[in-house]
């Protein structure tokens, strides 16, 4: 009985990402790895954005304050605070309404459509791999049912860097999976972090020739943020200056695949992705 009790608190204990990862890797059933990665990564991000949406949306919808007189359905508000518009039909709580429909899989693969139509810097990236026969709608319910579980994209969220953690977690999960290929997409985050340590990107352009999903300039975010006493006024006082202020981001990847990886998983830590681009 003991026994059943520690094994129960080390599971309570067990972080978010790892919880979610033991679930969703039960669904996969007879999927390769290679391409279950696309399905799950896809509807983590499509939870991250509609949360941050709806956080702002409800604000809009009360409209106090700063947004006295607002339109909650006015996709300028968003953009305003660098957040994406989701509209209705792409909106997870619509989604999970339906995930135990047989269309669950068209009904993914129409929003992430419809939310490429709304928000320009994320036309060719989103995944649209959810109505394939192959996959198990059942399956895809349940997975869509687990990630509900979880808040992703809110403000609170945000400041705990949850998606980010759950993110680099399956992205490392799957590089394991996949065994040799997996490291066409993902190097481990200590070689990262090394690398950037030695780097030092204090501040000006960083470039990476092959990035895979995006590592180094995550990496790179995180420097800055470690390094804030850098940033000194000539009186010593420290200056609170935004990391993605401090540097510009270029990189090329010829994997098409996984250069969409990196453009979601940049895109979930609002780093500009617009010099990261796909080159054969």
């Amino acid at each position: 009985m003991a026994r059943n009790n520690k094994e129960k608190n080390n599971q309570n204990d067990e972080p978010l990402e790892k919880k979610l990862w033991k679930a969703a890797d039960k669904l996969r059933k007879n999927m390769d790895a290679a391409e279950y990665k696309h399905i799950v990564l896809g509807l983590i991000f499509l939870k991250y954005i509609s949360d941050a949406f709806l956080e702002l949306h409800q604000k809009l919808k009360e409209g106090k304050g700063e947004y006295e007189g607002a339109d909650p359905e006015d996709k300028n508000e968003y953009t305003a605070e660098k957040v994406f518009y989701v509209p209705p039909s792409s909106r997870w709580n619509w989604l999970q309404g339906r995930a135990k429909l047989p269309t669950i899989g068209k009904d993914v693969d129409e929003a992430m459509d419809a939310i490429e139509k709304d928000n320009p810097s994320l036309r060719g990236v989103l995944p649209k791999v959810f109505a394939q026969e192959k996959l198990d709608k059942q399956s895809l319910g349940g997975l869509i049912d687990l990630i509900g579980s979880a808040d992703l994209g809110t403000k609170e969220a945000q400041s705990k860097d949850l998606l980010g953690k759950v993110f680099e977690y399956f992205l490392g999960e799957f590089a394991l999976a996949e065994g040799k290929k997996g490291g066409q997409f993902y190097t481990p985050g200590s070689v990262v972090k090394l690398l950037v340590e030695m780097l030092e990107p204090y501040e000006g352009r960083v470039f990476d020739p092959c990035c895979g999903s995006g590592g180094m300039f995550v990496q790179s975010e995180k420097f800055v943020e470690a390094h804030q006493d850098y940033y000194k006024n000539n009186n010593g006082k420290k200056l609170s200056i935004d990391p993605k202020d401090r540097i510009s981001i270029y990189g090329q990847e010829s994997n098409q695949t996984t250069w969409r990886l990196a453009r979601m998983n940049l895109a979930i830590r609002g780093i500009d992705s617009s010099n990261v681009k796909w080159n054969n």
